[in-house]
């Protein structure tokens, strides 16, 4: 099984963490806010990673410690279940399309993280998440999971299903590039043979 926990404490935050990289797409999933804990819940069911997450932030500052923190913790975990990333597919690729809007993604399980995020919203807030932090969340969590994200909604309206498109995008995304290549054996997916 791959799996991974990941305990983050800062003077911020308090995170708890378990990823089951082989699951079926559980969640419990508790933040403090409200639509982010929608959004990752989104990212369970859709990449078929089991993910439980727990969350204690300094909320009555702002947002920006638990949703920078819950992301890195979450990325952290990935790549700690991914282990060497022996005969993983490595690269995956989506299209989300939610009504009116679509959004790619594609990413590679490189080892080298990078994030290009294009997207946009016209209202600064979805229930109680600032909007401004939708970019921030994914180049954290690329960060700590070690993959180069590239994320662009290709066209829409609702601010809703903008993020939520983008969630369900990187999770089938994700989907492919974490899955067993039986053809792959346990080789690195790499001519350098390290990822």
């Amino acid at each position: 099984m791959r799996t991974a926990t990941v305990q983050r404490t800062t003077k911020e935050t308090d995170i708890a963490i378990t990823v089951n990289l082989d699951g079926t797409g559980e969640y419990a999933v508790s933040t403090g806010i409200g639509f982010l804990d929608h959004m990752v819940e989104q990212l369970s069911r859709h990449s078929l990673i089991d993910i439980s997450m727990a969350v204690k932030g300094d909320l009555h500052i702002d947002q920006h410690h638990t949703v920078e923190d819950s992301a890195l913790a979450l990325g952290e975990a990935v790549a700690q279940a991914l282990g060497d990333k022996r005969g993983i597919a490595r690269y995956g690729e989506a299209h989300a399309p939610m009504d009116e809007t679509l959004t790619r993604c594609a990413l590679d399980i490189s080892g080298r993280p990078y994030c290009v995020y294009k997207s946009g919203f016209s209202q600064p807030r979805l229930g109680e998440m600032d909007t401004e932090m939708f970019p921030h969340w994914f180049a954290s969590f690329a960060q700590t999971a070690g993959i180069t994200l590239h994320l662009e909604t290709l066209y829409g309206d609702n601010n809703h299903h903008i993020a939520e498109s983008s969630y369900k995008a990187l999770a089938r995304a994700l989907r492919q590039a974490i899955a067993i290549d039986p053809r792959k054996g346990d080789a690195i997916p790499s001519t350098k043979g390290v990822l």
